[in-house]
């Protein structure tokens, strides 16, 4: 099994005759996403790749039955393509574009969640189930089927710990990147909740970073809800306060969202944190073998059946009473 994404996932690409888009819709497909249809405005009835190209969303629907969307479009006009595809029914929204201005997604996330659609982005890598479907910019090469569930804030590092994970023959069950923006539609609870719904996911690998409280949020929840081991990992640790690391989500200001305060809010719970990528497969391992141990029952206590003679036969205790009535009716009728 996976979340969000798998075999039955057919997906229109936004800006699939863009360089980016193009690429990547190429990609999808090889790796064996069902990519049934490509938007840009003005370019309907041309292909890429095999893949017909509609003028809208709403028409890529209608013709195709697309459920899934990846949006390739500029920042300028990305929000736009994200209302495109919740209003033309669209239930599962991948926005890699980055750069999209936070008032504007402040609007978008309540919209695209009202339209009962998920939103996963902006400024992310999208989703990957291994051997089922890619939807995004990850790279089909690193992963394997398995069964981890990996979600990160982060971008590049969340190949680095899925290649890690790969190597030690610890495959994963779907890989997401959240997004590192300070508005996004889909957040580290979000994730946990359906990794602990999901029976194929054993254990889950949670990329955290500097700024905002998501990492805290996550902690709690995962103390409340989440019965599976956790391993998490926080980049940024050597960041100077004030500092902007990469994009907008990743800064610490007014004293919080330091990489300290999340790694002590993770290890409160019992969520142990790994120094750097590299590490996450062996205190994976360590953590799922303490839960074992943990799940594991113990040894019924066995008790040795107490026997009694009773007309000339051995009878059990369970088998006492039952006798002892028989007896006593037979001597009532005689």
């Amino acid at each position: 099994m996976s979340i969000f994404v798998d075999k039955k996932t057919k997906l229109v690409v936004q800006g699939i005759t863009g360089r980016d888009g193009s690429f990547h819709a190429e990609q999808m497909k090889k790796y064996g996403t069902k990519v049934v249809a490509g938007v840009t405005p003005g370019k309907g009835g041309s292909s890429v790749a095999g893949i017909p190209v509609f003028n809208t969303v709403a028409e890529a629907v209608e013709q195709t039955g697309a459920n899934t969307s990846v949006v390739y479009v500029p920042q300028a006009f990305a929000a736009d393509a994200v209302y495109e595809a919740a209003d033309a029914g669209i239930k599962m929204i991948v926005c890699v574009t980055e750069g999209v201005p936070a008032n504007e997604m402040m609007k978008v996330v309540p919209y695209v969640k009202a339209r009962g659609a998920r939103l996963v982005g902006p400024n992310c890598p999208g989703v990957i189930s291994p051997d089922q479907c890619k939807v995004g910019i990850l790279p089909g090469t690193i992963v394997k089927k398995g069964y981890v569930g990996v979600v990160s804030r982060s971008g590049t590092l969340t190949y680095e710990a899925i290649w890690a994970l790969t190597l030690e023959n610890m495959g994963q069950t779907t890989c997401i990147g959240i997004g590192g923006d300070q508005v996004i539609g889909t957040n580290f609870i979000d994730c946990l909740e359906a990794f602990q719904a999901d029976k194929a996911t054993r254990a889950i690998v949670m990329i955290g970073e500097i700024g905002g409280s998501d990492e805290e949020l996550a902690a709690e929840y995962i103390k409340k809800h989440v019965t599976k081991p956790v391993v998490a990992f926080i980049a940024g640790q050597t960041a100077p306060p004030g500092k902007r690391m990469g994009h907008a989500g990743a800064i610490i200001s007014g004293g919080s969202g330091t990489a300290a305060e999340k790694i002590a809010a993770l290890n409160k719970v019992g969520i142990p944190v790994a120094g750097s990528p590299t590490e996450i497969p062996g205190l994976l391992k360590e953590a799922m073998k303490k839960s074992r141990a943990k799940a594991k029952p113990g040894r019924p206590v066995t008790r040795k059946k107490a026997t009694v003679k009773m007309a000339g036969k051995k009878l059990t205790t369970r088998k006492r009473s039952t006798a002892r009535r028989t007896v006593t009716a037979r001597k009532k009728r005689k």
